[in-house]
């Protein structure tokens, strides 16, 4: 009955398990230095197609937990590969404004049109008594949607001051030109 257990087992390598992708790891040379070793991919690694879904649910949900739950993937491995991966590290910045972006205006709409909560009084047999229809408005969240939007204007405002007066700035050669020309004419005033 053992020997069933221990061939149904994965035995630690790669050629025991069918049921498992295999990796060519880069710079890992085997024994005697015979070439590459072929690894086993984990069952909850992040393939092509976990990473998609990962990074969709990122953006739908801005939950990071929830996205390495939809994607099958653990948690740990997802900031792994986002700290070992500058590329996967930006998408995962990008599917989080997506996300914010997109719940900022949702936010915003609630607060410009209302939402729309329904009551419902039941009787003591369970019909129905009455119903309401009340709307609010969460002035609260529009007050600190429009504090956040005056905080990224003036961000924007002071980075383009600091671009106009950097001397690699976009109105650089203007600016040597208007310079050079003050100083033919104080050349020309002298002389």
């Amino acid at each position: 009955m053992t020997d069933k257990v221990n061939k149904a087992r994965f035995g630690g390598r790669a050629s025991d398990a069918p049921d498992r992708t295999m990796t060519l790891q880069h710079n890992q040379l085997g024994a005697f230095g015979s070439g590459p070793q072929l690894r086993a991919r984990r069952k909850d690694g992040l393939t092509p197609e976990r990473h998609r879904i990962f990074l969709e649910t990122l953006a739908g949900t801005c939950n990071v937990s929830e996205a390495a739950r939809v994607a099958g993937i653990n948690l740990s491995t997802a900031y792994y590969h986002k700290r070992r991966s500058s590329s996967f590290a930006r998408e995962w910045a990008r599917a989080l404004d997506v996300g914010y972006a997109e719940l900022q205006t949702q936010l915003l709409r609630q607060s410009l049109f209302g939402v729309e909560e329904e009551e419902i009084v039941l009787d003591g047999e369970g019909a129905v008594k009455s119903r309401k229809i009340r709307k609010s408005y969460p002035h609260r969240i529009a007050a600190l949607l429009l504090e956040k939007h005056a905080v990224e204007v003036e961000r924007e405002a002071g980075r383009l001051r600091e671009k106009a007066e950097r001397p690699d700035g976009d109105d650089a050669v203007e600016r040597l030109r208007a310079a050079l020309e003050a100083v033919r004419a104080k050349g020309e005033d002298e002389g």
